[in-house]
């Protein structure tokens, strides 16, 4: 009895990938969107500069923030699959995710009440800005 005789041939069959390259042209088709609106937005903020009003300018970066943040969800919970994942194991990344930026934003504010204070020596002077502009009009 010959080798070949004993183990048959192997039949092996390619994987069929087709199911999934469709769910992958919709992500890649809603990113490439949502990145053109960002881009878009802020090219119009750097063309309109000094012609918009503040609050204008202030709620075109939030937009910009907030598409931001979709895309970021969106990358997180389809390629880094957390989106099937349980409540538990995402939490554990969200909730310091959160905590991070809330420091983020809470250091800022301490730090430009800090300058603030410091520049009028905690209120008990005039703020260094409105010294200037009284020395320049006893000059004139």
């Amino acid at each position: 009895m010959s080798l070949a005789q004993t183990n048959p041939p192997e039949v092996t069959f390619q994987p069929d990938h087709s199911g999934g390259t469709g769910k992958i042209w919709k992500i890649f088709w809603v990113l490439s969107v949502l990145t053109i609106i960002e881009l878009a937005l802020g090219y119009f903020l750097y063309a309109k500069h000094g012609e918009l009003g503040y609050a204008t300018v202030l709620s075109t970066k939030c937009v910009i923030a907030i598409l931001t943040l979709a895309k970021a969800y969106y990358i997180v919970s389809v390629f880094m699959h957390l989106g099937d994942e349980v409540r538990n194991l995402i939490m554990t990344i969200v909730v310091p995710l959160v905590l991070f930026v809330w420091f983020i934003i809470a250091f800022l504010a301490d730090g430009n009440s800090w300058k603030n204070l410091r520049n009028t020596n905690a209120g008990s002077k005039p703020n260094q800005m409105e010294q200037v502009q009284e020395h320049h009009s006893t000059e004139k």
